[in-house]
């Protein structure tokens, strides 16, 4: 997929890449203008909207994203110049700063002309998520003109080897931790944001997360696995995807497990909903249940997935 290009256009060779990632507050009085732009032109019930704030106020008043974005951004750009691509890797937000808006007027204000756009997420959940990644940097590149680069966008990973042996390499870690005796019987739940049904059944989301569980419990010769969904939100009355994972733990706990193991898939970096949906909620009903709850790292800057962005951009770009 590319932006759009005019009929006898000269292609410039790539000299940038662009991640595109949802954003989030870094202080307490970030949290409220930014979930009015999460939810601009969403109709949501006021308690609901306080209730997000709480979430972001029990970390600290910030959400991770951005710090750890940057972070992935800089070890990619550190990566590429050791294979031989010197490309500086801009970093462009939805719903907070850096916009992608203000990060394509930085590129055009460095002097870019074609860049490798890498949505940071490793399955594609269409109108939900990924669709609107790209509409978000349409509109950038419209609201710059002329001037703007041209933006090629890389492929979801969801399947690469090197994500998925970093993803098994977040999971056994904490299996690990996990008394011998029992172990292996010891469900893995691997979970992802739950999406409205009908934007589900139009996009390759659900197949594509089925696809990463199924690959990381084949490298770690695990047979006992579940795809859970978290964090749903919108209008109770509308389906969305399930099980959620609180659901998932009790049936675990009524069919007599003690441990498990819980790995955010869904997410390559840490969001307010691993830390808090899943570190602080869902570990506090397993510990009601008596089940020993470890969560699985997020993929976050692990070199191999890092390597994994590499080649999307190789790829890429090979691809002119």
């Amino acid at each position: 997929m590319s932006t759009k290009r005019q009929q006898g256009d000269v292609v410039p060779p790539c000299d940038a890449v662009l991640m595109i990632a949802f954003g989030g507050p870094t202080k307490s009085e970030e949290i409220r203008p930014f979930l009015a732009n999460v939810l601009q032109g969403v109709p949501v019930r006021p308690e609901r909207l306080e209730e997000a704030a709480r979430h972001y106020e029990a970390l600290g008043g910030r959400s991770p994203i951005t710090e750890l974005t940057f972070g992935q951004a800089k070890s990619l750009a550190a990566l590429l110049e050791r294979e031989g691509s010197r490309l500086p890797v801009y970093v462009g937000m939805r719903y907070w700063h850096p916009f992608v808006t203000e990060t394509v007027e930085q590129m055009v204000r460095d002097g870019r002309r074609r860049a490798v756009a890498l949505i940071m997420a490793a399955h594609d959940s269409g109108a939900a998520g990924w669709n609107r990644s790209v509409a978000a940097v349409t509109t950038a590149l419209d609201i710059a003109g002329p001037s703007a680069p041209k933006v090629d966008f890389a492929q979801p990973c969801y399947d690469h080897p090197d994500f998925i042996t970093a993803m098994a390499e977040r999971v056994y870690t904490q299996l690990q931790a996990i008394p011998h005796t029992h172990r292996h019987g010891t469900p893995l739940v691997f979970t992802a944001h739950s999406i409205p049904a009908s934007i589900a059944a139009s996009s390759p989301y659900v197949q594509q997360l089925e696809t990463s569980c199924r690959l990381v419990a084949e490298v770690l010769g695990h047979p006992c696995w579940f795809l859970a969904y978290q964090s749903r939100s919108g209008d109770p009355r509308e389906p969305w995807l399930e099980p959620d994972v609180a659901n998932v733990l009790r049936t675990l706990h009524t069919e007599g497990h003690r441990s498990v193991v819980v790995a955010p898939i869904g997410f390559v970096c840490d969001h307010v909903e691993v830390r808090y949906d899943l570190d602080v909620e869902a570990k506090a009903l397993a510990d009601t249940l008596g089940i020993d709850f470890k969560r699985a790292g997020t993929v976050n800057d692990h070199p191999l997935y890092i390597r994994t962005l590499a080649d999307l951009v190789r790829r890429r770009m090979a691809q002119g």
